[in-house]
């Protein structure tokens, strides 16, 4: 297998809309294949490969909306030039979920599609709370 075909082939992996895939995971989980750039929601071990954090408590939404957004927009950027992006916080599930949702309305998916798609392509009880919801509506492509 090709690194690439092993990236594909790594749970938690979704393809955005525009083809990217990006992998959502737990922090502390062991990561079978590595990343080429990760986005820590959380705190908890780094990785050994290029990442960058977001303050984002648990079952909330980022503290800094700018820089958040700024953090999810060069994760889309380095995902559509074929990096092995991933994003992850404690539990994987919540905050993972929201950013994976947002990636996808970043990558163009209508903002009310959001929740669905990444409960389809992610876990089914991604983005956990209204507020976190309410926090995709409010970002554009």
């Amino acid at each position: 297998m090709t690194p690439e075909t092993d990236w594909a082939d790594s749970p938690g992996v979704v393809v955005l809309p525009s083809g990217a895939a990006v992998r959502g995971r737990r922090i502390g989980d062991p990561a079978a294949v590595p990343a080429d750039f990760a986005l820590l929601l959380a705190g908890g071990p780094r990785p050994a490969w290029p990442h960058r954090r977001i303050r984002w408590p648990d079952f909330w939404v980022p503290v800094d909306r700018a820089d958040a957004l700024d953090a999810l927009r060069e994760a889309l950027r380095r995902a559509r030039a074929g990096e092995r992006v991933e994003v992850a916080c404690r539990g994987g599930t919540g905050r993972t979920g929201t950013a994976l949702a947002a990636l996808a309305v970043l990558d163009g998916l209508p903002a009310g599609e959001a929740v669905p798609w990444v409960r389809a392509h992610y876990r089914p009880r991604a983005v956990e709370t209204p507020w976190q919801r309410r926090w995709l509506h409010g970002i554009g492509a």
